[in-house]
Parts: structure tokens; sequence; C-alpha cells
């Protein structure tokens, strides 16, 4: 299985309740067609670079994980009907030294908000 990651903006007009059912469904298909999630990063609402559907802000979300080639087509599907995605991409990390990348970041996302061990006065700036 390959490594990849995927983010996804969903639309700021959800509900709470929506927007958690949407990134539920992504994640729920990823792991029926045989990826597996190994971990999650919640971005939040925040405001986009440029205007996307009318629309000023987006819901950040994005899923690290494992899965077989033949998955990504089926992702982009789903992403590109779904009108509640803004926007989207898929990552594949190939290389050896990719794939430490993909894990470091993997760690930095399971790792708790509160928990910096990088340079503190870097977040103060």
């Amino acid at each position: 299985m390959k490594h990849y990651e995927t983010m996804f903006i969903v639309k700021p007009t959800l509900t709470p309740e929506e927007i958690v059912a949407k990134i539920d469904f992504f994640k729920e298909a990823i792991s029926k067609n045989g990826g597996e999630n190994v971990a999650t990063l919640d971005m939040g609402m925040r405001n986009l670079a440029y205007e996307i559907k009318k629309n000023k802000r987006g819901y950040y979300y994005v899923v690290y994980f494992k899965a077989p080639p033949a998955l990504i087509l089926e992702l982009e599907r789903l992403y590109r009907i779904s009108e509640d995605i803004l926007r989207f991409i898929v990552i594949k990390y190939e290389n050896k030294k990719e794939q430490k990348a993909w894990a470091d970041l993997v760690e930095r996302a399971k790792r708790p908000k509160g928990d910096s061990k990088e340079n503190p006065k870097a977040e103060a700036v």
C-alpha cells in the first residue's frame, strides 16, 4: 500500500453537524475501499486565499492514509461529485525520504494541540 495525504475544504455554509458528517463520509470512503486511515488533522474554519464559488471561508481537513492506488480514483470522483467540497488535493509519498516526511507529519498530527516540542517562541509570533 502507498502512503497518501488528502486535504479538502468543506463549504462554510454547512452546520457543524453536516461538516462532521461530510468528513466522516470521506474517512469512511477511504476505509471501505481498502485504505487505512492513519491520522487526521482538523484545521478548522479559515479564510481562503481567494474567493471560491462565492465563499470567502472554508473548513479545512487533512487525512493521512495508506491505500492501494485504485482508491485514489474513487476518492477523487467522490470529491468531484460532492457539491459541499470547494477544493481538494491528494498527495502521494513515493520514495523513502518522502515516506519519512509522511511519518513525521503523521506524528505531528497525532500530537495533542497544546504539546509543542518545537520552538515555543515561533507560536507566539
